[in-house]
């Protein structure tokens, strides 16, 4: 499903998770898939013309397809949603990953996305091309100080109380700690989008949940090109989170940003430096899509096809129709032709004579 209007230039979507939840996710730009694992604060029609967020989707859609999704119990996915477990988190990105029918893509986590990358990473390495880290950590809670667990404590009850009401001044603590270096707009912005994208009875149990996460066991498993970015003056999540990562997955790179920004402003100095630092470590996979030569360029095309396309795929070259195709793999119809979409999509296949193409190139893959 998609929308228009507001929404313009971007695809609003739907996958569903393992446990039936509908998750919400969007799709824009143009170049090698960027899944976004974000933070929990996110309505994907309001971000779409937020200033503290507009400069970050047009600029990555330059350089790549952007696809990111609001997590269950907020924004446009299923509301009053009570399991916001690491498992039940994994699951839907594993559901938004398989439903826009990725193949091998760039994962980058956000705030409190980082423990779901890091157990997404070490359950399907073979799905992931590298990982990003932005303000992000492996567990809530590791290594703070009871004054940091004190600190969590009265954030929950500012929550409890303020949540919910018209005027914004509880809802400006978490503004004002976000982007101390913002303009009134902005943090205007982002008081009016905590009370948008989740209710306070969401907002306290999730965020309960997730603090009970520590994904930090993971790190050693992860051999993937690693980029760790973090804001000196975090005031969110602190950078000693983001030296952790760095420490404990191989071969990871540390970038500091100087600025006191969880969300880094388009106005301020450090942002073109992320930018710089985001593009360049993308750069491989724009240059693996843009290989030349026929036969190779087949051969990317067939490795971007998501494990349900190749099923797919394979059942289409064994004879079956679409209705058998269905029935064979408990799907619905218009799911298998939007995959076999997909599919004739990124092998840059279109007419009456896709379908025999597509099946001839897996078969020629033997």
């Amino acid at each position: 499903m998609s929308r228009t209007g507001a929404d313009a230039g971007q695809d609003i979507r739907f996958a569903r998770s393992t446990d039936g939840v509908g998750i919400a996710y969007a799709v824009h730009g143009k170049g090698p898939p960027l899944l976004i694992d974000g933070c929990w604060l996110s309505h994907l029609q309001f971000d779409w013309q937020s200033p503290v967020w507009r400069h970050y989707l047009v600029e990555l859609g330059k350089v790549a397809t952007v696809i990111r999704y609001d997590e269950r119990g907020h924004g446009l996915s299923d509301r009053g949603v009570t399991d916001h477990s690491l498992d039940a988190r994994v699951a839907d990105l594993e559901a938004v990953a398989d439903d826009a029918g990725l193949g091998r893509f760039a994962l980058l986590a956000m705030a409190q996305g980082g423990p779901v990358a890091l157990e997404y990473a070490a359950r399907h390495p073979g799905r992931l091309t590298r990982l990003i880290f932005y303000g992000s950590y492996a567990g809530a809670h590791a290594g703070l100080s009871p004054e940091d667990l004190e600190l969590h404590a009265a954030f929950e009850a500012l929550i409890k109380v303020g949540w919910a009401r018209p005027t914004s001044e509880f809802r400006r603590v978490f503004s004002s700690m976000m982007i101390p270096g913002g303009t009134e707009e902005q943090r205007c912005w982002l008081d009016d989008l905590q009370r948008m994208a989740v209710d306070a009875d969401t907002a306290v149990l999730s965020r309960r949940q997730r603090q009970l996460t520590d994904s930090s066991p993971r790190m050693a498993q992860i051999d993937l090109p690693t980029l760790v970015i973090n804001s000196r003056g975090d005031q969110m999540n602190d950078f000693q989170h983001a030296r952790d990562l760095a420490v404990g997955i191989r071969n990871a790179r540390l970038v500091a940003l100087e600025s006191v920004n969880h969300i880094v402003l388009a106005a301020e100095p450090a942002w073109p430096v992320l930018l710089h630092e985001l593009t360049e470590f993308l750069r491989p996979d724009r240059e693996l899509l843009a290989e030349p030569g026929a036969a190779d360029s087949a051969s990317v095309a067939m490795g971007t096809l998501s494990p349900r396309e190749r099923d797919i795929l394979g059942l289409a070259a064994q004879g079956l129709d679409n209705e058998a195709i269905a029935a064979r793999l408990v799907l619905s119809v218009r799911t298998v032709e939007r995959h076999l979409q997909n599919v004739y999509g990124k092998l840059g296949l279109q007419g009456r004579t896709a379908r025999a193409a597509a099946v001839g190139r897996l078969l020629s893959r033997g």
